[in-house]
C-alpha cells in the first residue's frame, strides 16, 4: 500500500506516518513549515495552494490519501475566518477533487466542533449539525466539499484529540498540559460543564488505516467510548502521575474569556466504526495506560 499523509507533522498525521509505517507500508507525507524527523519521502506543501497537489500525486504516486491538515486553532480562527475557510473548507475539496481524477483513494479528517452542543446525547453520523464558531463551520464546509468531489471518500470526525507526537516522541494536548502543573505543584482548573469523547491520536490512526484496509467509505466517528468532562480526564490522569486529586479544581466555560464559542457537549456516538470494525472503541482509561505505559 503506497500511503501520502497530508500534514505528517501535526499531531494525527506523525501517528498515521507511525501506524502505516508499522504495517510495513510504503509512506510518504507532505508538511507545511517544518519538516518531521521521519525517515521517509517528505514534500513541502502548502494547504492554500492546492494547484501544485497533482506534482505532490505524481511524485509519490500514492494508492491513498489521508489529509489529517488543518487550521485547528479554533480561536484563530474566529479571527482570521477568510483563512480558516480557505484552508478547513476549500482546500479539503481541491485535494479530493485531484485525488478523484487520478483515481485515489481520498480520506478526510473532521471535527466534533460542527455540532453545536446542545444535546446530552452522543451525537450520530447523521445527526443534524449546527456549528457555533467559525472553525467549526469550515471544518463542516470542508466535509461538504469532499463528498461533493468524490461519494467514495472516507471522512472521519474525531473529538479532543490528544497523545503522543510520533516525530518527537512527546506526549501532546490536554494530557501534557495537565501532568506539567501536577509536576509543578500548581492549581489545575478544570471545566465540569463541557463533555466530550476525547480521541487519542495513535488509536484514531490505527482505526482510520483499519477502515481503509476494509474498503470503508462515508462518514465515521473516531473517539473513545467514555464521554467525559475535562475535569473528570484530569481526574484519570492524576491516577497515571501518582500525584493528589487537590491540586484539581472545578472550573467554569463561563471562567474563560476567548474568542470563539465551544460547545458545551460534543460526544460522540461511535456505534457505527465499532459495527464496521466489529470491536469496541477503548474506553478513556484504557487510553490513557495505553499512552503511560508507551512514555514509560
Amino acid at each position: 500500500m503506497q500511503l501520502l499523509v497530508v500534514g505528517a507533522n501535526g499531531l494525527l498525521g506523525s501517528n498515521v506516518v507511525r501506524a502505516g509505517q508499522q504495517r510495513g507500508w510504503n509512506v510518504r507525507g507532505t508538511y507545511h513549515s517544518t519538516r518531521p524527523e521521519f525517515d521517509i519521502p517528505l514534500t513541502q506543501f502548502d494547504l492554500s495552494e492546492c494547484d501544485s497537489f497533482d506534482d505532490v500525486l505524481t511524485e509519490r504516486d500514492p494508492d491513498v490519501v489521508v489529509n489529517c491538515a488543518a487550521m485547528t486553532d479554533v480561536d484563530g480562527c474566529e479571527t482570521n475566518p477568510e483563512q480558516a475557510h480557505v484552508l478547513n473548507g476549500d482546500a479539503p475539496g481541491e485535494l479530493a477533487a485531484h485525488c478523484n481524477a487520478n483515481g485515489i483513494e481520498f480520506v478526510h479528517v473532521s471535527t466534533d466542533y460542527v455540532f453545536g452542543g446542545t444535546e446530552r446525547e452522543p451525537y450520530s453520523e447523521s445527526a443534524d449539525t449546527d456549528p457555533v464558531q467559525v472553525y467549526g463551520e469550515s471544518k463542516l464546509a470542508g466535509e461538504q466539499a469532499v463528498t461533493e468531489e468524490t461519494a467514495d471518500a472516507l471522512v472521519a470526525r474525531l473529538s479532543f484529540v490528544w497523545g503522543i507526537h510520533r516525530s518527537t516522541d512527546d506526549l501532546t494536548g490536554f494530557p501534557a498540559w495537565v501532568r506539567s502543573r501536577l509536576l509543578a505543584a500548581e492549581d489545575i482548573p478544570l471545566f465540569t460543564d463541557q463533555w466530550v469523547t476525547p480521541t487519542r491520536a495513535g488509536q484514531a490512526a490505527e482505526t482510520l488505516l483499519d477502515l481503509i484496509e476494509q474498503d470503508a467509505t462515508g462518514l465515521f466517528h473516531i473517539a473513545c467510548s467514555s464521554c467525559v468532562t475535562p475535569y473528570e480526564f484530569g481526574e484519570v490522569i492524576t491516577d497515571h502521575v501518582d500525584i493528589s486529586e487537590e491540586l484539581l479544581s472545578e472550573g467554569s466555560m463561563d471562567d474563560v474569556e476567548r474568542d470563539a464559542t465551544r460547545p458545551a457537549y460534543t460526544c460522540l456516538d461511535i456505534e457505527n466504526v465499532e459495527s464496521e470494525l466489529n470491536r469496541p472503541q477503548p474506553t478513556l482509561r484504557e487510553d490513557v495506560e495505553e499512552v503511560w505505559n508507551a512514555l514509560r
